[in-house]
C-alpha cells in the first residue's frame, strides 16, 4: 500500500535540533521531502548532514529566523524552488526566556513573542497562500502545556503559547473549508536542550522528542474526514518534587 506521505513536501521550522529535528527525521522516513530552517548555520548544516544519510536528495536546509517576516518570505521562496509545491508546514521554532515579569526587558518580551507567535503567523500565512493554489495542506503548530498552565517566571513564554493556541484554533475555523487542516500539539516536559538545558544529559522521565514526532505523523495520517485539532501530551511518570 502506498504511504500517504510518500512524496509530500514539508517545511519544518526550528528543524536543526530537538523536536524539529526528529519531526524532520520522521517525515523523511515516510518518504516525504523536507526543508528545515534554523538560526544557527553550523547546527543546520550538521542536521542536514545527519538527515541526508538515509534520505539523500530529499532534505535541504535554509538559515532563517522566523521572527523576521522578510526572512520567512526568503525561506518559502527557497522551498518553492527546492520542493516545487508545499503540502505540510510544521511550526516548531520556539524559544523561552524565563524570569519574573518585572525583570523582563522589552527586548526579551519581543524576542519570545515574535519567535513563538508572530513567527508561526508569518509562516502559516505564507503556507496558506500556497495551499490555496494547490488544493489544500496541513499546518501543525508545536505549542506547549504552558499554553494553558501559567507558571511563575513564564510571563513571556506563557503569553506566546496561550496566543499560539488561540491563533491555531482561529486559523482552523478560518480555513477548514479551504481544505487546510490545522492542528496543534501541547507537550509537557520534553528531553531537549530547550532553554539552555544540557542536551547531553538525558532525563528518563521526560518525553522524548521522537514521541512528539510520532504524534505529528499520526495527525498527518488521519483520513480527510477527520481532524485532530489539539493533542495534549505529558510525561507518564513525572519527576517528584
Amino acid at each position: 500500500m502506498t504511504n500517504f506521505l510518500d512524496g509530500r513536501k514539508a517545511i519544518v521550522t526550528g528543524g536543526s535540533k530537538g523536536i524539529g529535528l526528529e519531526v524532520a527525521r520522521a517525515l523523511l522516513s515516510e518518504r516525504a521531502r523536507v526543508v528545515i530552517c534554523g538560526r544557527d548555520q553550523a547546527a543546520l548544516d550538521q542536521a542536514v548532514k545527519d538527515l541526508e544519510k538515509p534520505a539523500a536528495g530529499r532534505i535541504a536546509g535554509y538559515r532563517a529566523d522566523v521572527s523576521d517576516s522578510k526572512q520567512v518570505e526568503a525561506l518559502f521562496a527557497f522551498a518553492d524552488k527546492e520542493l516545487g509545491k508545499l503540502d505540510i508546514l510544521i511550526n516548531n521554532a520556539g524559544m523561552g526566556i524565563f524570569r519574573a515579569t518585572g525583570e523582563l526587558t522589552v527586548e526579551e518580551w519581543d524576542q519570545v513573542i515574535s519567535t513563538n507567535l508572530s513567527g508561526s503567523f508569518y509562516c502559516s500565512r505564507a503556507a496558506i497562500e500556497r495551499f490555496q493554489r494547490n488544493s489544500g495542506g496541513s499546518i501543525i503548530n508545536v505549542s506547549s502545556l504552558a499554553g494553558k498552565n501559567p507558571f511563575a517566571g513564564g510571563a513571556a513564554y506563557n503569553a506566546s503559547k496561550f496566543g499560539l493556541n488561540g491563533f491555531s484554533e482561529a486559523m482552523m475555523l478560518d480555513h477548514r473549508n479551504d481544505n487546510v487542516r490545522v492542528s496543534y500539539v501541547m507537550p509537557g516536559s520534553v528531553d531537549t536542550a530547550f532553554a539552555g538545558h544540557d542536551s547531553q544529559h538525558k532525563s528518563s522521565w521526560k518525553i522524548a522528542p521522537e514521541d512528539i514526532a510520532e504524534i505529528v505523523i499520526g495527525i498527518l495520517r488521519m483520513p480527510a474526514r477527520t481532524l485532530i485539532s489539539r493533542v495534549e501530551v505529558r510525561p507518564s511518570r513525572p519527576q517528584k518534587n
